[in-house]
C-alpha cells in the first residue's frame, strides 16, 4: 500500500477547483494513514523556461529542489491540473521541464537510443479537469494532453502504473456535481489509488 503521497496541483490560480479538489485528495489520504506532502506549482518561484535547452544547466531554484526531493520521496504521485487548448497549463509544463531532469528523472545512455528510467517503482494518478466534454476529448483532441502527462513524461521516466480520472465538463457543471467529484477524489486519497 502506498504510504508516501506526493500531491502536484498544477493550477496556477490558488482558489482554483483543482485546489479543492487537491485538499480533497489530502483529505481522503491523511484519514488512511498516508503521509502527504504537497506542491502547488503556481505558487513556487521558479524560471519555467529552459532558457538554453539541454545544452547547458541552469542552477535549480530552492522550490524546485524541494520539489525534487518531494518527488524523490514520495511513492506515489498525485497530479491534479486543468487541460487548456488539449494540454497542460504552461506553468506546469515549465515545472516538469525544469524538474523531471536527466540524472534526477532519466538517464541517457551514451551512444545509445535506449535510457534509464529513474523514477520506476512510483505510481501516479492524473486528476484533470475540463470543460470539454470527454467524448470530444476522446475523439477529437484524440487526449493528446492525456497521452504527454501519461506515456511521454511519467511512464519514459518509470512511473507505472499511471490511472487518470477525468472530471468534464465542468464550466457545464452543477454544484451538486462539484460537490460529488470532491467526494470522488477524496475516496481515491482514502484508497491511496
Amino acid at each position: 500500500m502506498r504510504s508516501k503521497i506526493a500531491i502536484i496541483n498544477g493550477h496556477p490560480y490558488s482558489q482554483s477547483y483543482c485546489t479543492a479538489l487537491s485538499e480533497a485528495y489530502t483529505k481522503g489520504a491523511i484519514a488512511s494513514g498516508a503521509n502527504v506532502r504537497s506542491i502547488h506549482v503556481g505558487a513556487l518561484a521558479f524560471e519555467p523556461s529552459l532558457k538554453f535547452g539541454y545544452h547547458q544547466r541552469m542552477e535549480l531554484e530552492e522550490d524546485l529542489l524541494a520539489a525534487q526531493e518531494t518527488i524523490r520521496w514520495a511513492d506515489h504521485l498525485v497530479f491534479v491540473y486543468p487541460i487548456w487548448w488539449g494540454t497542460l497549463p504552461a506553468v506546469m509544463k515549465g515545472f516538469i521541464d525544469r524538474v523531471f531532469l536527466p540524472g534526477f528523472a532519466y538517464q541517457s545512455r551514451p551512444n545509445s537510443q535506449l535510457w534509464d528510467k529513474l523514477l520506476c517503482g512510483k505510481s501516479a494518478r492524473l486528476i484533470v479537469t475540463m470543460d470539454s466534454p470527454s467524448w470530444y476529448n476522446r475523439w477529437v483532441y484524440k487526449q493528446a494532453g492525456h497521452h504527454v502527462m501519461k506515456r511521454n513524461i511519467l511512464q519514459y521516466c518509470g512511473v507505472n502504473p499511471v490511472k487518470i480520472t477525468e472530471l468534464c465538463s465542468v464550466k457545464a457543471s452543477t454544484d451538486k456535481q462539484r460537490e460529488r467529484w470532491l467526494s470522488d477524489v477524496e475516496a481515491l486519497g482514502l484508497k491511496r489509488s
